[in-house]
């Protein structure tokens, strides 16, 4: 696991107010407290403690279109595994972890909790939760969310973003906690193979049709589209202050969470 990297990532997340201390050069100027400095007319800073225990909440795409996959795992397959990773390392961290899984609505509600083995209760949970349905609905995700942690917390939103309208809800939760999605998606959500005619589905409104894969041209526009969809996935995370990996089926999760968290700590 990265638990160091994890611990280091959020360390700054939980603070709380201690004391006072004449101020002293290098101090962050930020710090200063400027009522007391008033007071005895010269500066003082305010000291700090870190708060060790944190609030880690998974929320988990459970919708239609997780289910798919092509490439040596489905993408549930690695929302699940990504899942345990993230749990884990915030458990060993001594921080308590929750879980959402929605779709249409929130399927699954787990109460944050610290032990190893609620950990454990989680993964089961999301291997036994099949999608119930096709559209994914992340307001009420995020309510939910919101309404639990009163206090700032680290969520992580793990989708493929296939939904639509979640932009008031994420800018509204990152507005308060920090927020960091994982958007996972399939080698076929991005490239389509020569493999001439064949019938898709959109697996969040059901609407079918034919492509003809046999077209180069067919296959760059819709290579373009997923492109297109990814940049628009990551103008809304960085409009809303909030961080946004990507992750591909059948790849090394494990290094793209390392660097990050590894770049998130210095």
């Amino acid at each position: 696991m990265f638990t160091g990297e994890y611990h280091s990532a959020f360390k700054g997340q939980g603070m709380s107010y201690k004391e006072v201390r004449e101020y002293q050069p290098g101090d962050d100027i930020r710090f200063i407290d400027w009522n007391v400095s008033a007071r005895y007319a010269h500066p003082y800073s305010k000291v700090f403690e870190e708060e060790r225990e944190q609030m880690v909440f998974l929320l988990i795409d459970n919708s239609a279109s997780i289910s798919f996959g092509t490439h040596l795992q489905r993408k549930k397959d690695l929302v699940t595994e990504l899942a345990a990773v993230l749990a884990f390392s915030a458990v060993n961290n001594n921080d308590k972890v929750g879980a959402i899984m929605f779709g249409d609505k929130v399927q699954r509600f787990i109460s944050p909790k610290k032990a190893k083995q609620h950990t454990l209760y989680i993964v089961r949970e999301m291997l036994s939760n099949d999608a119930a349905s096709s559209r994914t609905n992340y307001a009420d995700a995020f309510r939910m969310f919101n309404n639990v942690c009163r206090r700032k917390s680290i969520c992580f939103l793990i989708s493929d973003f296939l939904g639509k309208g979640y932009e008031e809800a994420l800018r509204v939760a990152a507005g308060k906690h920090d927020v960091i999605g994982i958007k996972i998606y399939d080698q076929l959500d991005m490239r389509l193979p020569d493999a001439g005619l064949l019938q898709v589905a959109d697996a969040e409104t059901g609407e079918q049709r034919w492509l003809d894969t046999s077209s180069a041209l067919v296959r760059y526009e819709y290579e373009k589209d997923f492109h297109k969809h990814n940049d628009y996935v990551k103008e809304v995370f960085r409009r809303a202050g909030a961080d946004l990996l990507h992750m591909r089926a059948g790849d090394d999760y494990v290094k793209v969470l390392q660097k990050f968290f590894i770049n998130r700590s210095r």
